[in-house]
């Protein structure tokens, strides 16, 4: 249970997270948070702490080096995630079926979703959310175009901690290119 919230925009990513820790019916704000930078990357994670802080402390993210940087992500970067997460003891293996979590990247300007199964995603809209948030996440983000892009995704987790059981504050953003990260 979760939100987090990416808004591409303007040649910039601003991604955005709530704090809850979910297990069952407990809920736990947590201090350790849910986005963060690793190199050039900007992230946001779902699924499970576990395999946010293999994103964050163990995942050594290639730099990009070409001018596709679709095939780039779907590629060298997705690679590198996967032996990260397989190293780390998180990857699961069903059948010859690999699977991880779900997390949002930001790169040079572009907004990317990796599913569980390390399928890279864009949008044509502007703005990603994943998380038990992200239904009422999308609904803010798709009204607000006309506002700057961390405004945006604050209002969107606002919505998704209305609405949503499993979406809590402080919030914490971050943004591509790099900015001082802000919460509350």
């Amino acid at each position: 249970m979760t939100c987090i919230v990416g808004v591409e925009q303007n040649g910039r990513v601003v991604i955005g997270g709530d704090s809850a820790g979910v297990a069952g019916w407990a809920i736990t704000v947590r201090a350790d948070t849910k986005v963060f930078r690793n190199g050039p990357y900007i992230m946001g994670f779902t699924s499970s702490f576990r395999m946010g802080q293999l994103l964050r402390y163990s995942l050594l993210p290639p730099v990009p080096h070409t001018w596709d940087l679709d095939r780039f992500m779907a590629t060298d970067f997705v690679a590198a995630v996967r032996d990260c997460l397989r190293d780390g003891g998180y990857a699961r293996n069903e059948s010859g079926n690999e699977s991880g979590g779900c997390f949002l990247v930001g790169i040079q300007g572009h907004l990317y979703q990796i599913d569980s199964d390390f399928q890279i995603g864009r949008s044509v809209d502007d703005y990603l959310a994943v998380g038990s948030g992200e239904d009422f996440a999308c609904g803010s983000l798709h009204g607000s175009g006309d506002l700057p892009p961390q405004e945006r995704v604050r209002k969107a987790l606002e919505a998704a901690v209305h609405h949503s059981t499993g979406v809590r504050p402080p919030f914490h953003l971050v943004w591509d290119p790099e900015e001082p990260e802000q919460s509350g």
